[in-house]
């Protein structure tokens, strides 16, 4: 046997409550170290590697030639296994996937160009007003899902989401399809589930009663309080909407009992308070669950959040993490959306060489059928993947999704939490640097504190109430 040498971009260690604790970065995981273990990474750190029988006899004298023999084999064992020792040269990181199929679950539906708000910081490249809207039609849609049941037909589920513009502007189009695809995949003896985005202005009750029929998973467009709100979600005339949509969703919210309502809040300058906006939107007004997103790379730079700014977002996210941690402990989801998503991803496991499915499991498709990575870029200048007519481009995906995984000479090498940042949003990266292949370095040391708190939160939870992730937290996703 060679020499042991330990793989440090392959360990990140925290305490919790005094405790030491092992987040594994290749697969995700966290593990409560023994002290073998520990003894083992300390001692071939400390000598810059051991031969076996060095480690052997090194181990030895600090337990007082106790013999470990059969367990220090053992225990080698299990860190080689885990990547966290190897014999011989450390090999550099290289998560750089091989794409052989495009196995789609999702295509996203962008069933109308116009939208009947004029929201300042809107990153649709092919927004038009109402009257000029380009809307699907239903063959178009048909195609689109014909193609995802080609792609994977081995599926079980499927799932469409309808996007926009304003989606509910193209309602009848939305019904035809609904009609259809329940018959159509229903009738292979598979599932098919349907998501919504709106801003909820044209919500009625005969709409709420049709997506509680067809179980939609509904999210709506809303920033906050009225004040925060009318600053950026105005309608084509100047006039804020937050009373219309407030308006709107007391039914919905009052009512729909098919699937959790959430609530999604874009966050832009001068716009921070994390805290102050969640308890609005999911404690005055009933949502479910509130989730933020950062404005870091909009086209007008007026509307990204400054770096003080981002800091501040941040500082509110992990104090209602902090809330969000002590429900839990109780058995409450107080419905943080980051939060949840980061406990899930640890909880499962994710490790990820791709920061999405764009591309691979999700597709989006304009209304004159061409197909994109994802509904972000309908209308940008980043090449099109393929029509629906005439088949994807598997070439040009595979190549696109092969490329931007691999980060090695990008600076994640050495990155803890390379396999779930993943680099980052792609159109994130398209709009702040033009280049869909580079990270987003912007945010990654915020991302790093985010997902360190997110461990200590997850261990914290696992600690007092194992029960959370059982119950409330497998709830959310199950819904």
């Amino acid at each position: 046997m060679g020499m042991l040498q330990t793989i440090p971009q392959n360990l990140h260690r925290v305490r919790v409550e005094g405790e030491p604790l092992w987040f594994h970065i290749p697969t995700t995981s966290l593990f409560a170290p023994d002290l073998v273990s520990e003894a083992i990474l300390k001692a071939l750190d400390d000598h810059q590697g051991l031969s076996l029988d060095a480690l052997r006899a090194e181990l030895s004298h600090q337990r007082c030639a106790t013999d470990i023999g059969a367990e220090l084999d053992e225990r080698v064992a299990q860190l080689k296994a885990l990547k966290l020792v190897t014999e011989g040269a450390v090999v550099a990181y290289n998560p750089r996937v091989e794409v052989e199929q495009i196995p789609l679950s999702t295509v996203v539906l962008n069933v109308n160009t116009g939208c009947n708000l004029s929201c300042s910081y809107c990153y649709k490249e092919d927004l038009d007003n109402p009257r000029d809207g380009k809307k699907m039609d239903l063959a178009t849609a048909q195609s689109s899902i014909e193609l995802m049941l080609r792609e994977a037909p081995w599926r079980d589920r499927y799932n469409v989401v309808f996007f926009g513009g304003e989606p509910l502007s193209n309602m009848p189009l939305i019904r035809d399809v609904v009609a259809w695809a329940e018959a159509r995949i229903h009738g292979l003896g598979k599932a098919v589930d349907f998501t919504l985005t709106t801003n909820a202005t044209l919500l009625n009750e005969e709409r709420i009663a049709f997506f509680q029929e067809h179980r939609f998973g509904l999210t709506v467009s809303m920033d906050g309080p009225k004040a925060v709100h009318d600053k950026n979600r105005i309608a084509v005339n100047g006039q804020g909407t937050y009373d219309l949509v407030a308006r709107r969703i007391k039914p919905l919210l009052a009512k729909y009992r098919a699937r959790p309502v959430g609530a999604r809040v874009t966050l832009t300058q001068g716009v921070t308070d994390v805290v102050g906006i969640h308890h609005h939107l999911v404690n005055e007004l009933g949502f479910a669950e509130a989730g933020f997103a950062p404005v870091t790379s909009g086209d007008m730079a007026a509307y990204n959040l400054s770096s003080e700014e981002l800091h501040e977002v941040f500082e509110g996210m992990v104090t209602l993490g902090e809330r969000a941690v002590e429900a839990a402990i109780e058995g409450r989801d107080i419905g943080f959306g980051n939060f949840n998503q980061l406990l899930t991803d640890l909880w499962e496991g994710r490790s990820k060489a791709v920061p999405c499915g764009a591309g691979l499991g999700l597709v989006s498709v304009d209304y004159a059928g061409d197909v994109h990575l994802c509904h972000r870029f309908t209308g940008s200048d980043m090449p099109t993947f393929g029509n629906v007519d005439s088949g994807l481009d598997h070439a040009g995906l595979k190549q696109f999704v092969e490329a931007r995984s691999d980060r090695t000479t990008r600076g994640c090498a050495e990155c803890r939490i390379r396999n779930l940042c993943s680099g980052g949003c792609y159109h994130e990266s398209y709009a702040r640097y033009g280049d869909p292949m580079t990270p987003t370095y912007h945010y990654c040391d915020l991302m790093r504190d985010w997902v360190d708190f997110g461990i200590q939160a997850y261990a914290r939870i696992q600690k007092y109430n194992p029960a959370f992730f059982d119950g409330p937290l497998a709830g959310r996703q199950s819904a």
